[in-house]
């Protein structure tokens, strides 16, 4: 039997129909933008995995220090100690994220990073015998598959089937352009009511809504409308943050800083799950007391594992040298002539691009679901011709590794350009 094959016995896959699904490709091996299948065949990987590898797959900087951490110090508790790495990489990540922010979280992934920021908003008033328990999030969010997170998240049937167990959250319409006044006029009527404690969102992109874009200025209003009604801001810079959108964080934008941060994905460049929440020092104080009661009881056994922050201390370590700071730059100015080139063909309806992020979407007669027809035909030929990408509905997204080479881009250009031939 093949692996993929194999696979099948007893492997559960997310986000996925079983009884519908085709083989998957087993992958054995991989380098930079590229994969390699079970059967020799090639892949370019031009959604870095699900956002997570933007320094490429086995990346020698990165195995180095974990290898290194491996056999010195693989794990320990941190409920009760500490250790270097968790240290130094807090040190390392009060240099670059916005100067409000001081203090820091450790959990695994990024579902569990916007959960501690909702935990802590809403135990935040609790500590301080305040009663705010609704949450503001914008439609079509995406924020994680936990409870916190997913009723946060506005893709009905990711939550569907759990509506009657979720936090209560108040969707909003998100600013894009033409719509930015109705956005903000909505925000300023909730606020005024004084039952929310925070307002959860995507800095500027919406990921899995089809890479939805909307201005650094209107999220700076709506920032600063809710600083003045007591309302905590919450940026989940799972996907935006370290470098995806031109700037280290999509937050680095904007004038108006959120109260927290959530991290996750390219964090450690692809390999250990690792997330952070960071504060500003108001929250952390909101939990700081004598009362025991009052402390923050949330934490995962893998809580700051010294491995995963080892490999974030090597991945922030390549951000941050001038070759990727170039890449990200050739990447957008790459996405930006293949934008001219197509944003006139007949079947495009609008394109975007920021930072290392382009998107386009296809004109339908129809309103084409997330896993609809046009979606499973679009990726299966992307998956045949050797490109690796997911599109939302009829939405096509590129957000590759930033190593990614200027030849393997133009083959995913070109791959698209031929997809649209077929829808």
């Amino acid at each position: 039997m093949t692996l993929s094959e194999r696979d099948k016995l007893y492997n559960w896959h997310p986000y996925t129909q079983h009884k519908t699904a085709t083989d998957f490709p087993a992958i054995v091996k991989g380098k930079d933008a590229l994969l390699w299948d079970e059967n020799g065949k090639e892949y370019i990987d031009a959604i870095a995995s699900w956002w997570v590898n933007p320094y490429g797959h086995s990346n020698k900087i990165i195995a180095d220090a974990i290898y290194e951490q491996l056999t010195t110090l693989e794990h320990v508790l941190f409920g009760g100690f500490t250790h270097d790495k968790a240290v130094l990489l807090a040190e390392k990540l009060m240099t670059i994220l916005p100067s409000n922010q001081k203090k820091l979280f450790y959990s695994d992934n990024g579902s569990t990073a916007v959960e501690v920021a909702l935990k802590c908003a809403l135990q935040f008033n609790y500590n301080k015998g305040i009663k705010k328990t609704k949450i503001i999030a914008f439609e079509d969010a995406f924020h994680g598959d936990t409870f916190g997170a997913m009723a946060s998240s506005g893709i009905t049937f990711f939550t569907e089937a759990f509506k009657g167990s979720l936090l209560e959250v108040i969707r909003i319409p998100v600013p894009i352009a033409g719509n930015e006044e109705k956005s903000v006029q909505i925000l300023k009527d909730l606020v005024a009511t004084n039952h929310y404690a925070a307002f959860l969102f995507e800095p500027l992109v919406q990921g899995a809504a089809g890479m939805v874009v909307y201005a650094p200025e209107v999220l700076d209003k709506m920032i600063a409308i809710c600083k003045e009604n007591n309302i905590f801001t919450i940026a989940d810079e799972v996907m935006t943050g370290f470098g995806k959108t031109g700037k280290t964080f999509a937050s680095d934008y904007l004038e108006n800083k959120p109260d927290m941060m959530c991290l996750s994905k390219a964090l450690t460049g692809g390999t250990i799950p690792m997330a952070i929440t960071t504060f500003t020092q108001e929250i952390f104080d909101g939990f700081y007391d004598d009362d025991t009661n009052k402390a923050l009881f949330h934490g995962h056994t893998f809580t700051a594992n010294p491995t995963g922050c080892a490999a974030a201390l090597a991945s922030i370590t390549l951000l941050q040298t001038d070759e990727i700071q170039q890449n990200i730059a050739r990447i957008n100015q790459s996405h930006m002539t293949f934008e001219q080139r197509i944003k006139s063909h007949p079947k495009i309806k609008t394109t975007r691009v920021l930072g290392v992020i382009f998107a386009l979407e296809i004109k339908t007669e129809t309103q084409e679901s997330y896993y609809g027809t046009m979606r499973n035909k679009l990726y299966n030929f992307f998956i045949e011709n050797g490109v690796i990408l997911r599109p939302v509905g009829n939405i096509v997204y590129i957000l590759p590794p930033y190593i990614i080479t200027e030849e393997q881009l133009e083959k995913v250009y070109a791959t698209i350009e031929k997809a649209l031939e077929i829808v």
